[in-house]
């Protein structure tokens, strides 16, 4: 039986991300893959088209794969900071990025990367798989898990006819993971309130039907473009059997029904539906079997925050989980992930809930969609939902009364012209040390392989001494004042859940 330090079930965006923050540790990682091909039309575009926020396309930067993302997106010029062409949006109400008050933001300084861009599915899962190559990670498709049982310090994973043994496994397999069925996480939340539909197909009549987010008096439909890409709602309590593929007549009627519009859809490519069912697991780890992405937390795709909040679960869970793995950290660290991304997911599957309460339709809906596009056409408004939207707004309870201790770390630039994600590829924490202080620098010779120093004025330092920055981008200790050594070894042990030196 093969074994390995982590396997990591899931070869999607959560998955990949994952298994390379664990390759930068070191450790031994294993992928299993249901789909036996990588290429798909659901993950290219325009069915595999999703959007990337502020926080994501940071963390692509720290770890030096943002220009290969930007490329396999098809973005070639990406010179200099831009405001982006949208904001998001709530409820099919898009925030201008005109009333978004930048300075209003926690510890936003100017930056050169995008607060938010289009990609898809291939392209990310193609530069994480290269990427993971290179780390040495394993990744094999066409494996079925049936089976995960934990026997001692270990965990043994059945795909097909082969077993394998790991210290630890993470369902990265998405809203019906096996991981999380067969490992018997409790799964919690509400029920759906619609049947969604997404379809590629023609339609003879594009042109009756207007661009973008639509709710409707009988439901809402998306027109994401004129060559027949669309979105449904249709609110009907979930009541569409999805076990069954839907035709193109029951579209059809689907969509002259939300839209109020005779069009019709004569041909269907490629059509699938979906609720907006939010569910929760209740804990991200049982054991020694963890949870990221969907197979942690599944609602409906309003305001496209699934994948990001996926991907912010595995750079919060990877770098613990290679610390673990390395010996640097005890496994009680691992309780740290549930405790600081549990409330994230909470928050956006109430987001999403949130959303669909505005876009029911009924009597009363009109009036609450113009209450909600009044309150974010104003400067407070759309930044809160920024905010939100973006992840920016994120803070982890860290313990610290600090107002910068949880969140994720600004833009700092060195006078010699370095930026912090010029420091963070190999995966380690950066201690920035604005005033060259001594002290601190012998302090931080101890932990040099987890922990990178770096001494220099900053262009910015809003007001700062040192900033100790994790891993995944959060910083867990600053000075206002000169530097207190014993305070950042203290910081620095609570950061790998070690006793105080």
């Amino acid at each position: 039986m093969d074994e390995f330090d982590v396997v990591v079930v899931g070869a999607g965006p959560v998955g990949l991300l994952l298994a390379c923050e664990l390759g930068l540790a070191g450790a031994s990682v294993l992928v299993l893959e249901r789909e036996a091909e990588a290429v798909s039309p659901w993950r290219a575009a325009p069915l595999g088209r999703r959007g990337l926020s502020a926080t994501s396309i940071e963390a692509f930067a720290r770890r030096g794969l943002l220009p290969q993302l930007l490329k396999a997106s098809g973005i070639e010029d990406d010179s200099g900071p831009r405001p982006p062409r949208m904001a998001g949006h709530f409820a099919g109400i898009a925030l201008d990025p005109d009333d978004v008050d930048a300075a209003a933001l926690p510890f936003r300084l100017p930056s050169p990367l995008r607060n938010f861009m289009m990609t898809s599915l291939e392209a990310v899962e193609t530069v994480l798989a290269g990427r993971a190559a290179e780390l040495g990670v394993e990744i094999r498709r066409g494996a079925a898990v049936s089976a995960v049982a934990q026997e001692g310090d270990g965990v043994v994973v059945r795909a097909g006819e082969r077993a394998y043994g790991a210290t630890w496994v993470v369902g990265c397999d998405g809203g019906h993971s096996v991981v999380r069925k067969l490992a018997g996480f409790d799964f919690v939340g509400s029920e759906p309130q619609f049947t969604g539909y997404v379809v590629l197909g023609t339609l003879d009549d594009p042109g009756k039907l207007k661009f973008g987010i639509n709710p409707t008096p009988t439901g809402a439909y998306i027109q994401m473009s004129l060559d027949g890409h669309l979105g449904m709602m249709d609110f009907d309590g979930g009541a569409f059997d999805r076990t069954l593929p839907p035709t193109r007549e029951h579209l059809q009627t689907v969509l002259r029904r939300v839209s109020g519009v005779d069009v019709t859809l004569s041909e269907v490519r490629f059509a699938s539906s979906f609720t907006d069912r939010a569910m929760q697991a209740t804990t991200y780890r049982q054991g020694r079997v963890l949870l990221a992405g969907d197979a942690a937390h599944i609602h409906s795709p309003l305001g496209g925050q699934g994948l990001n909040l996926g991907l912010g679960d595995a750079m919060n869970l990877g770098w613990k989980l290679g610390a673990v793995v390395r010996g640097d950290a005890p496994e009680g660290l691992l309780d740290t992930y549930t405790r600081e991304r549990h409330p994230v997911g909470a928050r956006v599957l109430d987001w999403s809930r949130a959303q669909v309460a505005v876009m029911r339709p009924g009597s009363h809906a009109p009036a609450l969609q113009g209450l909600i596009r009044d309150l974010l056409s104003t400067r407070d408004g759309a930044t809160y939902a920024f905010g939100q939207i973006s992840g920016v707004s994120t803070r982890y309870d860290l313990g610290s009364d600090h107002p910068l201790v949880g969140c994720a770390v600004p833009h700092f630039c060195l006078e010699d012209g370095t930026r912090l994600g010029d420091l963070t590829a190999d995966g380690r924490g950066v201690l920035l040390d604005f005033g060259a202080d001594r002290g601190l620098r012998d302090s931080a010779t101890r932990w040099e392989s987890r922990i990178r120093y770096v001494a220099g004025a900053a262009v910015e330092d809003l007001g700062f001494g040192a900033v100790l920055v994790r891993p995944d981008g959060i910083v867990c200790w600053a000075s206002d004042l000169a530097p207190d050594r014993a305070a950042f070894e203290r910081a620095a042990c609570a950061w790998f859940g070690l006793p105080s030196v």
